[in-house]
């Protein structure tokens, strides 16, 4: 009586996960998020990855700055403002929550809606890692990416891993 067990392969990324691509000069991502925000109720529970520390700082206050209230998560912020950050974010009261891409591993949240890729990943299993955290346990998510010039070396090395050409939304032009 042979049973036999499949896995999908380690790079791929979950059939319920829709995911866009924005191509984007580097000066208009934060205007690009503020505006999807905008238009996207149903980005209420987000999750948005930048490259560093400091970029999810400087997000989070450009995001201030437009009256979206985010919290920045990383290892340079105490404790107790991390865990501020997390519960704020778990219970709804803060739809919005930036990480470093050293976070992507560390953070599982239940009914994440959206993961936005600001910065692309330059190591092509991150992006399976980051956007994993949506589109968990059958609930379907969104996973939206930005890509700039500098970037695309980076897209091409995701979609030959994840065997998807990610939906292009646009061209975004510098504001």
């Amino acid at each position: 009586s042979p049973a036999v067990v499949s896995v999908a392969p380690p790079a791929t990324t979950a059939e319920r996960i829709t995911q866009h691509l924005y191509f984007v000069h580097p000066k208009a991502k934060p205007g690009l998020l503020v505006e999807l925000l905008a238009k996207n109720p149903e980005m209420r529970h987000t999750l948005v990855f930048t490259r560093t520390k400091h970029g999810a700082n400087r997000l989070v206050g450009q995001l201030e700055k437009a009256g979206i209230a985010a919290a920045a998560i990383h290892g340079n912020k105490s404790q107790n403002a991390r865990d501020r950050a997390m519960g704020a974010f778990r219970t709804g009261q803060l739809r919005l929550l930036v990480a470093p891409a050293i976070a992507a591993r560390g953070i599982d949240v239940d009914g994440l809606s959206h993961v936005v890729n600001y910065d692309l990943p330059n190591v092509p299993e991150t992006y399976v890692h980051r956007i994993g955290r949506t589109g968990r346990a059958g609930a379907e998510g969104i996973a939206i990416s930005f890509c700039t010039d500098a970037e695309r070396p980076y897209l091409a090395s995701i979609e030959p891993l994840i065997r998807v050409q990610l939906a292009r939304r646009g061209d975004i032009a510098a504001p």
